[in-house]
This record gives C-alpha cells, sequence and structure tokens, in this order.
C-alpha cells in the first residue's frame, strides 16, 4: 500500500519502517498510527523479513503526538483522538500470544520477528511509549528522552506504566514520569532504557549490522517461539514457565532449524535456516 507518513522498504532481509513527518520531528498523528500497524502486519508477513527496524526522518525520532492534534482534544474540536482504532487491537492477527498483550500499541511485541529501533533524535510522549514495546533500542549519542506527560497535565498511557518499569526499574519510572525531564542518550543506557549508544554518524550502521546478524544467524523459528515465551512468561509463575520451555524445547528437536543449526556448527559454515 501507498505511505504518506512513514516510508516502508525491505532489503536482506530486514524490514525498515522510517517516521516520515520531518518538519514536525516525525510527530505522531492517527493517520500515522495507522499507517504504521498496516506495515507491522506487512511485515510480519512477509517470509522475505526476519528483522524490523524503525527509525525516524530527519532530526527526531518521534517528538510525540501532533500538539495542533493535542489543542483540538484540549478545546474539544478534535475529530481524531491520539489513539489507535479499535480494530487495532489483537486477535491474533500478529502473533498468536498472551492475550494480556491483546492492547492497541503492542502489536511490535507480538509480530513474530524481531523489532530494533534506531533512535536517532530526540523521543517523547507518544513517540517514547511507542518505542518501549520494541525488542531493542539502538541509540544515537544525539538522541533524548522524555515521559513529558506531567508537563502537560496528562499521565502515563498505554500501558507506559506496566512497560516502563519493566525496563528501568520502578525508581527511574517514577523519576521519568513524575518529573517529565529530558534525559540524554548514555543516562538512558545506565537505565536500561536503551541496550547501547553509539556515535550518530554510525547510528544506521550499527543498526543494520545488528539486524543482520540475527537475519542470518539466529532461527527465526526461534526466536519467534522465545519472543512469545519471554512477553508472555511475564504474565505467569515460574512453574508454568518452566513446563511451557520444556515443552518448546522438545518440539524444537524435530525442526529443520534444529537439524541446520546442528550441521552448520559441525561443518563450520554459517547456518541457512528457513524458520521451519
Amino acid at each position: 500500500m501507498p505511505y504518506e507518513q512513514i516510508i516502508y522498504e525491505v532489503q536482506n532481509a530486514i524490514a525498515t519502517i522510517t517516521l516520515n513527518r520531518p518538519a514536525r520531528l516525525n510527530a505522531w498523528t492517527p493517520h500515522m498510527g495507522r499507517e504504521l500497524y498496516a506495515a507491522f502486519q506487512t511485515a510480519g508477513r512477509d517470509d522475505a523479513v526476519r528483522v524490523i527496524v524503525v527509525t525516524g526522518a530527519g532530526r527526531g525520532f518521534c517528538a510525540g503526538a501532533d500538539m495542533d492534534n493535542l489543542r483540538g482534544i484540549q478545546s474539544g474540536t478534535a475529530g481524531d483522538a491520539p489513539s489507535e482504532p479499535a480494530e487495532h487491537v489483537a486477535n491474533g492477527e500478529i502473533l498468536a500470544t498472551h492475550p494480556a498483550l491483546a492492547t492497541a500499541y503492542a502489536y511490535p511485541l507480538r509480530v513474530s520477528k524481531p523489532v530494533i529501533g534506531a533512535i536517532n533524535g530526540a523521543v517523547a510522549g507518544l513517540g517514547f511509549t511507542y518505542m518501549l514495546y520494541y525488542d531493542l533500542r539502538i541509540a544515537s549519542d544525539r538522541a533524548r528522552f522524555g515521559t513529558a506527560f506531567a508537563r502537560r497535565g496528562l499521565v502515563a498511557e498505554h500501558g507506559s506504566s506496566w512497560m516502563l518499569p519493566r525496563l528501568v526499574g520502578m525508581a527511574n519510572a517514577c523519576d521519568l514520569f513524575f518529573s517529565g525531564r529530558m534525559i540524554g542518550a548514555e543516562e538512558a543506557l545506565a537505565m536500561g532504557l536503551v541496550n547501547r549508544v553509539v556515535p550518530h554518524d554510525e547510528l544506521l550502521s550499527t543498526v543494520y549490522d545488528a539486524a543482520t546478524e540475527l537475519a542470518t544467524l539466529s532461527s527465526p523459528r526461534s526466536i519467534a517461539v522465545m519472543k512469545r515465551m519471554l512477553y508472555g512468561h511475564q504474565f505467569t509463575d515460574l512453574a508454568t514457565a518452566t513446563a511451557e520451555a520444556d515443552a518448546e524445547m522438545v518440539a524444537s528437536f524435530p525442526t529443520a532449524d534444529f537439524r541446520e543449526g546442528v550441521a552448520s556448527f559441525l561443518e563450520k559454515r554459517p547456518p541457512r535456516f528457513t524458520g521451519r
């Protein structure tokens, strides 16, 4: 489908989704949200795609909800609130997983492929919330992060109060939510909000190197199963998680990817995984 506010490209088994409103620091609109969801569905269904990268065009990653839309909400004239339509709530359309993850913004967790955020600049508000749902986040040393909600008279939205403490701990989550302050990339790394910080000019090459490694050296079947386990097991107990993991391990033994993983190791060559 043609996109107006994002760019969608696939190359070398990597789907890149670029938020594309650079003049507004890629501020979020409901239209952008719908396009992002559609792009994730496309990538999730495409067997040629093994990794999804999300980044922003221009200087920013996503400055949050578009202020014109917020002004309309404040005045009672907005025709479209900055949230996703009901049809975006999962009904197993991307990845069968725990029902607690069937929320509007959690679909990056439900897609079976790893999602890497290439955080190229400022990210705040709704952009910050959306970024929490990526599996990995690699940041430019120019990136800055802030929740902004308390400074706009708003509150933690769309499950961010559940996600953020799991990434940075409760004390850091309280700091970021209550203060609404912006933090730099190094502080975000120290908190655990991002996995890595790299020089700005090396961001995309670093992200694509990491994505290529996942796409070529890791079994897509293994990643899909482990991703479902990692997020689904946040809602269960150790005994249940262990029983499911043991069953999934046994289910891996007859697969083509297990045979290929062993063969490639013994033959000292790169694997040729099929996801089966």
